[in-house]
């Protein structure tokens, strides 16, 4: 006798976001005085070489993208939400935007010392990398699109330059180790790591 399985019942919403789950990237770009800002971001994804940045206008990182278009995709692990959270609250941008001001932001410039990262040299682009963060890629900056169904973000292209990696999460020298990494995912304004491996999919190489 087969059994049908019960199927949930759905409801519509109306949430003020939707942030249902992504890797947390802390972006090193370069400043006019030639510092580093570092901006946490959500919204990202990969093809090839190629990562795709949704960024908010008004800040610091699209300014800097703008003057100079080299970046660093910094990937911290759930051991590091602590350092992310703290860069939060803050802005490079001087002065904050009121919309930014009237959600509790304020200015700061170095951001290594309030989060307690630490700066490393980078090997293709000029922004520093971050030492904390297992996965730190560099990149360049191909294209700058600002949609025009929405003018409060801009769609930023890169392409990879080079990537580093932690030793202790690579395998078999040019693989990320998936049962040694996991990213940082921003959930519904919450933080959470991955849990158990459920499987491979069939082209996995490892």
């Amino acid at each position: 006798m087969k059994i049908m399985k019960q199927m949930p019942n759905t409801k519509i919403i109306n949430p003020k976001i939707l942030y249902y789950g992504f890797p947390v990237i802390l972006l090193s770009t370069l400043n006019e005085d030639g510092t580093v800002n570092i901006s946490p971001l959500s919204s990202s994804w990969v093809l090839g070489d190629c990562i795709i940045l949704g960024i908010g206008l008004g800040g610091k990182a699209i300014e800097n993208l703008e003057h100079h278009p080299e970046c660093v995709i910094n990937i911290p692990d759930p051991s590091l939400w602590e350092n992310v959270e703290q860069l939060a609250p803050y802005t490079g941008k001087n002065p904050v935007p009121d919309f930014k001001k009237q959600i509790g932001f304020t200015f700061r410039k170095e951001k290594c010392d309030i989060s307690c990262l630490t700066p490393i040299g980078s090997t293709t682009v000029i922004p520093t990398r971050i030492m904390e963060c297992p996965i730190q890629i560099e990149a360049k900056v191909k294209h700058i699109r600002i949609p025009d169904y929405s003018t409060n973000f801009a769609i930023v292209e890169t392409q990879t330059t080079q990537v580093h990696a932690h030793e202790e999460i690579i395998i078999d020298e040019n693989h990320i180790d998936p049962n040694k990494w996991s990213p940082l995912i921003y959930n519904f304004r919450h933080y959470f790591g991955l849990g158990s491996n459920l499987g491979n999919n069939f082209r996995s190489e490892i």
